[in-house]
């Protein structure tokens, strides 16, 4: 599917300020559109269930409020089949452009949506509507980014540039993370519920004139456009990626698996340590600041990390991120059930926002590499936000096997963390080294113009 792999340390002259105009562009996109996601899950935590599902009973409240939050990850591959196509057909560019508009309309609205009190089920029912396009908006969005980047950088950097937007998912989750902090300290409970929890919504009126005015300065890419010119794009990439390149689609989702690195330190985590029926009876504030903590360690390290790839390989990283995470769930959720604040905090911090890292720096490049030209940003959208769906149903796996009251927590969950981390593992490992390897050679030959899921032409547009 691939060809032969031959190794180009010396790739063609390239345009390097449009590597890093790529690359800073997918930076800011991605920290703006994480930033909008996530700011939605803290406000289902604080605010929504008060304000749009109101109810005698503050636990049905919470679980309406907290499963609007999960809808986004629903929508999330409908998002990718449709915005990954869009993506191969008309351009990354094009694509990116969108996806942020989509972002940012949706989130703004949802800042100015009315209440329970005002319009009745009209408000959830709206809020479930906008959650919806988040989802299908964010599942295009690390897909064209990291395209956008790996097409524009030289062979030997692509790891590094591509880590950028992998920065900025981590950058937009701190920033959602910490953005209601001063807004509840300021404000009295009644401002912070009447209208204060509105602003970080409102702010994203940011995030549709940044998303224009960033991404339409970036030029298309030179293999896109090389395609459009072969008139190789296909009519369906959907079909076209699921036939050609199937098998790599199945890697892809089975290492995508290693996101249960973050489901078992943050999710779960949260949980055990915090939940009266557990009795482990660790503060919440310790988890409130906990994976801000992490997510520090991610954002400074994760650049290195990418540069680390380029060197050294992908699969390396790729195989060693999730093992080494994988065994210290063990140790971590140990920590947890004897209430050792420091040790879990140490360990987080080294599972999530250092190992877990080797992973996330450098999934981005790798499986934008995996795929051809002709349907890259539909085989990366699909297979990450397909796996990513998978591990979104894991804390209610979790809790099924290993509920309130259970005495071998740290063992079933640290078990069954690390067998999904060894079948990432070795998913990578089936795979082919992809690093300094020309993505003209990776593409192979490209079907016959005319052939079945093959266009007489690519349409070439902007947003």
């Amino acid at each position: 599917m691939h060809g032969e792999l031959r190794d180009r340390s010396g790739p063609p002259a390239h345009d390097r300020a449009m590597s890093r105009k790529a690359a800073m562009s997918g930076w800011i996109g991605s920290t703006l559109e994480y930033y909008d996601f996530a700011i939605y899950g803290q406000a289902a935590a604080l605010v929504f269930p008060a304000v749009f599902f109101p109810s005698e009973d503050p636990t049905v409240a919470l679980i309406a409020s907290l499963a609007t939050y999960a809808v986004g990850y629903v929508a999330r591959p409908l998002g990718a089949f449709v915005l990954g196509s869009w993506g191969d057909r008309h351009g990354r560019k094009n694509v990116l452009v969108l996806a942020m508009m989509l972002m940012g309309v949706s989130t703004l609205a949802v800042g100015l949506l009315p209440t329970y009190g005002q319009v009745g089920l009209l408000a959830p029912a709206l809020l479930v509507l906008l959650r919806l396009v988040q989802g299908f908006a964010v599942a295009g969005e690390l897909g064209g980014a990291s395209a956008m980047i790996v097409e524009h950088a030289p062979a030997d950097r692509r790891g590094f540039y591509a880590s950028f937007s992998l920065q900025g998912t981590q950058a937009g989750s701190i920033l959602a993370a910490a953005s209601f902090i001063p807004l509840s300290a300021l404000l009295s409970d009644q401002a912070f519920q009447t209208w204060g929890w509105r602003i970080p919504f409102l702010l994203s009126f940011v995030v549709i004139v940044a998303g224009y005015l960033i991404r339409r300065r970036v030029a298309e890419t030179p293999v896109f456009l090389e395609e459009a010119a072969r008139d190789a794009a296909p009519k369906a990439p959907v079909l076209a990626v699921v036939r050609e390149s199937g098998g790599t689609i199945v890697r892809c989702v089975l290492m995508a698996l290693a996101n249960v690195v973050g489901t078992t330190v943050v999710v779960f985590g949260t949980a055990y340590a915090t939940n009266e029926a557990y009795g482990v009876g660790m503060s919440a504030a310790t988890y409130l600041w906990l994976p801000l903590a992490a997510n520090v360690a991610a954002v400074v390290l994760i650049p290195s990390f990418g540069k680390l790839s380029d060197r050294v390989g992908r699969r390396p990283l790729m195989i060693v991120g999730p093992l080494s995470a994988g065994v210290l769930s063990f140790a971590y959720l140990y920590a947890v059930g004897q209430a050792n604040v420091v040790l879990t905090v140490v360990l987080a911090i080294l599972m999530f926002g250092v190992l877990y890292q080797l992973w996330n720096a450098t999934f981005a490049s790798y499986f934008q590499e995996l795929f051809p030209t002709r349907h890259r940003v539909t085989g990366f959208a699909v297979s990450q936000n397909v796996g990513l769906m998978l591990v979104a149903f894991l804390p209610s796996v979790f809790a099924f096997i290993a509920p309130p009251g259970s005495t071998n927590v740290p063992l079933v969950i640290g078990g069954l963390t690390f067998l999904l981390c060894v079948v990432s593992a070795i998913a990578a490992w089936s795979a082919p080294e992809t690093a300094r390897t020309d993505l003209r050679d990776l593409d192979g030959p490209a079907p016959a113009a005319g052939s079945t899921g093959t266009a007489s032409r690519v349409e070439v547009g902007t947003a």
